[in-house]
């Protein structure tokens, strides 16, 4: 099963308040392991960098000046993201700037039904923990010490390694189950549908032979006072 894992730097919390995408990483992974095809740009905002959003990712207005507008990507992108679902860590937030881009450009929107959010995966997985992607990171060992500042294919690579784990580790590779789409991790009753779906094999017969039969008889004759002889009879 093949994935994209991905995520965005951008100007702000918000396209609607004008904020625009800056950054996108993306990691394509097959059965949860990685290939090694990575996409990733830089994409000039066509407007000013807030210092607040430059403190997190440390991108400016003057190193994005002579980048590329996201139309002059875009096609490369979809051509990479193809139909595979798209895992992001709080990806509602990813989606909208990706969304807002794509239909900025005239083309149509991802279905949010593509959407694998690792961070609901987490909550549900872990209640009351900590679930920011540093905090996975230390709990699940992935090392994190390159990551000083926010960086779009940094941080998808860094969450590949963490929805790998949220999945159930590297053994699910092993196929020892019959694989379930990526979205019951985040919603149990996935799981519950697609193993109810799966066809059960034929039962197997045990019956005891002849020779296993008078064995057992013999067994039973050298006992003494058997718990069923004590119990009255129920008729």
């Amino acid at each position: 099963m093949r994935e994209i894992v991905f995520d965005t730097e951008t100007t702000g919390l918000s396209p609607n308040d004008g904020h625009r995408l800056v950054e996108i990483g993306c990691v394509e992974i097959v059965n949860r392991c990685e290939t090694g095809r990575n996409f990733h740009a830089y994409v000039n905002p066509e407007r000013g960098m807030p210092s607040e959003a430059e403190a997190v990712h440390g991108l400016s207005s003057t190193f994005l000046s002579d980048k590329p507008r996201f139309h002059e990507v875009v096609q490369d992108l979809i051509e990479f993201l193809g139909d595979a679902p798209l895992v992001a860590h709080n990806a509602n937030f990813d989606f909208a700037f990706l969304n807002w881009e794509l239909q900025n450009c005239g083309f149509e929107p991802i279905c949010l039904s593509r959407m694998v959010d690792t961070l609901a995966i987490a909550r549900t997985r872990h209640p009351g923990a900590k679930h920011s992607l540093d905090a996975l990171c230390t709990r699940f060992g992935v090392d994190r010490s390159q990551r000083i500042k926010h960086g779009a294919l940094l941080d998808a690579e860094l969450l590949t390694q963490v929805y790998v784990e949220l999945s159930g580790g590297r053994q699910i590779g092993l196929m020892l189950a019959e694989e379930v789409p990526s979205e019951s991790a985040a919603d149990p009753a996935v799981a519950t549908i697609a193993a109810a779906r799966r066809i059960a094999r034929p039962a197997r017969p045990h019956a005891a032979n002849e020779a296993e039969l008078a064995r057992h008889a013999a067994f039973i004759q050298k006992l003494i006072d058997p718990l069923w002889e004590l119990l009255p009879s129920a008729g």
